[in-house]
């Protein structure tokens, strides 16, 4: 039996989107960790949560792979959702 699809909605409560933030960051950082390892690759992740608080992972040196990415002129893929 697998998991139950969740609706993608904003959680109302504050205590579970609290706790529902801190899994799925907790979770979003593991997985970019093991794409830099398996597919040996530069990964730099940027979260400012509801309060604006920072939290971020890098691969290797963020001012690096930040500089790399600002000095990249090339057409690359982007995602983003809007709100």
């Amino acid at each position: 039996m697998g998991r139950k699809k969740i609706q993608i909605t904003r959680i109302m409560d504050e205590r579970n989107r609290q706790v529902t933030f801190t899994k799925r960051k907790f979770g979003l950082m593991k997985k970019a960790y093991e794409l830099s390892v398996l597919c040996d690759c530069e990964i730099a992740l940027i979260i400012f949560n509801s309060t604006n608080k920072l939290f971020q992972y890098a691969s290797t040196d963020m001012d690096k792979v930040l500089l790399k990415y600002t000095e990249y002129n090339e057409p690359h893929e982007s995602g983003y959702s809007r709100k």
